[in-house]
């Protein structure tokens, strides 16, 4: 059915506009009310006093009011809208509607004697329709609240949502039309919360950046089949910090997880109608509030407990809380999205709009783009972060998306308001600062590119390890920047190598068992016949696609799997592991699990009871304890390559498959060989005390051919002899270390394999019985 040119002039100006059944002139019907404060039967509302109350804080804080009276404070901000409701919801749902009709600075506000944590509320905020100027308000349309610090309820996303009609025969002109249904008895709520909660009992690690190792997790997924956690609180925050999961990470050695969003986000609607959900949670609508699912204790402001208490608990086993935050997008994505919060508060307030101001700029390919230049969003977001820091004792975030939030009006800017807030904050810039340092709009990739104090994923280093492992290199020169941190990328305005983020796999993509068992992504579970998901994984399946019974196949895939963990735990930069990679976890080649809340995603705990999987587990904790023990693996400036003292030595020495320096046209030759020194006496490091930092010396070789070679290692000054520490060719490391080869001598390298040897300063006195020449060699540059 066509929109006559009146109808749309009247959807589009201001005006009512048509209703979404028939055409008809738009009436509050479902249980909409007039703003008259008549019912639609025109019997009077139930009201509550409403007190003039304060414009700060934003949100809803209880509190003492005037002559000691307990009740909430309510404050939100809405600069163009005509009128603003506070709507309270008892526990039959029965909605009692406050009008706030004290107004300072764009801020509606009113404080309501006897509300008390526990109540529900949620607010409709009135003003003009028009789409055209980018105006979408819609008092039918309960809208949660930006602040709140709890959400109690789900989204379920029916028509009654939107703010348009979205089933509207016309769909180009869907987004034009309001839809005057009410949308509270479908929607959550937000809830007051009191916390008075000091923190003095708490003792964050602060762990230094240099000396972190970051192990991303799910909430829900690492919990949900651990066999340690009562069943009851799998799947949640409480389960997170139980000593089961808690142990787990202990013993692995990590420093810190960082955390998929527990922000409240909402379900797509493409999703739920295929019946799936959103798993990863990369779809926020609540800055302020844990995700409710993820709570066993309930979520009428339980929620906030449970996760201090988990915070509490990693805390005391020395383990950080990072927080992965997406404030670049909202769960309301572009005009054909719902109404849940900020479009019904202030659309042209809080998103950036396209030059037809209907449609939203979208750097996130989500649907909408938060306008981060706007001072009260720049204000709810540091707002909030200020919040999981201060009062739910977070110790940094990791930005989805962070170059979107670093755009002045159009371009990505690194003198931005966002950053440049970010940087002056006494609470914010002492806390760790992770970037996505990416978008999808023009001029989006950042890498390398954020100011001091910030640090970033290193997507090159995630590139340049995979296509080393599988022989997609032309020469070694990339893999030489990545594994000494990054200089290429980060050596300027004083950054430091730990501004590199070093990882090989993501929430985002194949699992580290995937990597090396599939070359094509399978994700028709998914329900988009396999059209989602990235097309380049730089994977090789070592021969077979997906599972197999070859046991060569197999036992090559777990050596690519030692080879692959051992270089990223070897690097210098700050290394990040993905929660089951250390044993061998699989998602059956699914590259974009972000709707399967299913045993596709959580981990199998099964695993580490496995004999093919044990060893992969043990050799992780091995090497995190081995790079706690030696600063020369974490170091907190970069190498100069200069040499250093009476002996000629270079704090960094890098050797041709011959033994050979290098030279710079080994650098541009083809070759899968490397070899590493790394002086532990060269180390421009002090102490807390002024001493100077001394370690070990390590000699690492790299071989990503398939077959061995004979390597000879660095003779005086670098090294009288060396002892084997590491050797990925081996399924059990326990038989590994101990044997010494001297210096000057060649040593057998296995084919695909890592060597990690420490230096020893006095040669041997008999020669290792490796030393002797092997059959078979190669040249180093064949795969």
């Amino acid at each position: 059915m066509s929109q006559a040119p009146e109808q749309r002039a009247a959807a589009g100006r201001g005006g009512t506009g048509p209703a979404t059944v028939g055409g008809l002139p738009a009436q509050p019907v479902d249980g909409a009310r007039p703003a008259s404060g008549l019912s639609p039967a025109g019997r009077p509302e139930p009201r509550r006093a409403v007190w003039p109350g304060s414009p700060h804080p934003l949100g809803a804080r209880f509190l003492a009011g005037p002559d000691g009276t307990e009740g909430t404070n309510f404050a939100l901000w809405s600069a163009g809208a005509d009128a603003v409701e506070l709507c309270l919801f008892d526990e039959e749902d029965r909605e009692i509607r406050c009008p706030l009709t004290e107004l300072t600075h764009e801020i509606w506000h009113g404080f309501v004697p006897g509300v008390r944590p526990g109540q529900r509320y949620g607010y409709r905020v009135h003003g003009s329709w028009d789409p055209w100027s980018g105006a979408r308000w819609n008092p039918a349309k309960l809208l949660l609240d930006p602040y709140a610090r709890a959400v109690d309820g789900e989204y379920a996303l029916p028509a009654e949502v939107y703010g348009h009609a979205r089933d509207w025969p016309e769909q180009e002109l869907a987004d034009t039309v309001r839809d005057d249904r009410d949308s509270a008895p479908f929607v959550p709520k937000g809830v007051v919360v009191h916390d008075q909660d000091t923190w003095a009992d708490d003792r964050r690690p602060k762990t230094p950046w240099a000396d972190s190792v970051i192990y991303e997790l799910h909430v829900r997924g690492f919990t949900m089949r651990h066999p340690g956690i009562p069943p009851a609180l799998r799947g949640t925050y409480a389960g997170l910090g139980h000593p089961a999961a808690v142990e787990h990470l202990s013993r692995l050695g990590v420093t810190a997880v960082e955390l998929l969003p527990v922000h409240q986000f909402a379900h797509e609607d493409h999703l739920l109608r295929r019946g799936l959900r959103n798993y990863w949670g990369y779809n926020s609508i609540g800055y302020f509030a844990p995700h409710s699912g993820y709570s066993a204790a309930g979520s009428r402001g339980q929620q906030v407990g449970e996760f201090k208490s988990m915070v509490r608990a990693l805390h005391d086993a020395g383990i950080e809380v990072i927080l992965d935050v997406v404030y670049n997008h909202t769960a309301e994505a572009g005009e054909l999205g719902p109404t849940l919060s900020l479009k019904g508060i202030d659309n042209a307030g809080y998103y950036r709009l396209a030059h037809d101001l209907r449609r939203y700029a979208d750097y996130t390919g989500c649907g909408n783009t938060l306008h981060v230049v706007q001072p009260h969003v720049l204000r709810l977001i540091t707002d909030s972060l200020r919040y999981w820091v201060q009062e739910m004792g977070v110790d940094g975030f990791r930005f989805d998306l962070a170059a979107a939030l670093a755009r002045s009006m159009h371009d990505v800017d690194m003198l931005s308001p966002f950053l440049a807030v970010i940087a002056q904050d006494p609470v914010l810039r002492r806390v760790k600062l992770i970037a996505e340092p990416w978008d999808i709009g023009s001029g989006g990739y950042q890498v390398g590119a954020f100011p001091p104090l910030w640090t970033e994923w290193n997507d090159r280093y995630r590139d340049t390890v995979r296509d080393f492992w599988r022989g997609a290199v032309p020469d070694v020169r990339d893999l030489g920047y990545r594994l000494s941190g990054s200089s290429d990328l980060y050596a300027w305005g004083g950054r430091r190598p730990y501004a590199s983020v070093n990882f090989i796999t993501a929430h985002d993509g194949f699992t580290l068992r995937d990597l090396v068992s599939y070359e094509r992504k399978h994700n028709e579970a998914n329900g988009e016949d396999n059209r989602d998901g990235n097309d380049d994984n730089r994977s090789w399946n070592c021969g077979a696609e997906g599972g197999t019974e070859d046991g060569k196949v197999a036992a090559l895939r777990r050596r690519q799997l030692r080879n692959m963990l051992t270089t990223l735990l070897l690097s210098t930069g700050v290394p990040m592991l993905v929660a089951g990679d250390e044993m061998g976890r699989t998602q059956r080649g699914n590259n974009n699990a972000y709707c399967q809340d299913n045993e596709l995603s959580w981990i199998d705990w099964s695993l580490p009871e496995d004999p093919a999987w044990r060893p992969l587990l043990e050799l992780t904790t091995r090497l995190i304890a081995l790079r706690g023990r030696h600063p020369v693996l974490r170091r907190r400036a970069f190498f100069s390559g200069r040499r250093h003292g009476p002996q000629g030595m270079r704090d960094l020495g890098w050797f041709a498959a011959d033994g050979r320096e290098m030279t710079e046209d080994d650098w541009h030759a083809p070759g899968l060989t490397l070899g590493m020194f790394l002086s532990g006496r060269d180390i421009p490091q002090r102490d807390a005390k002024g001493v100077r930092v001394t370690d070990d010396s390590f000699l690492a070789i790299w071989h990503a051919a398939a077959g061995r070679i004979r390597f000879p290692l660095p003779g005086p000054p670098w090294a009288g002899s060396y002892e084997l520490v590491v050797d990925t060719s081996r399924e059990d490391q326990r038989e590994a270390p101990g044997s010494v080869h001297r210096g000057g001598a060649a040593i057998t390298v296995p084919e695909r394999s890592v060597l990690l040897l420490r230096a020893v300063q006095s040669p041997p006195d008999t020669r290792a019985a490796d030393d002797a020449p092997p059959s078979g060699e190669t040249d180093g540059n064949g795969r």
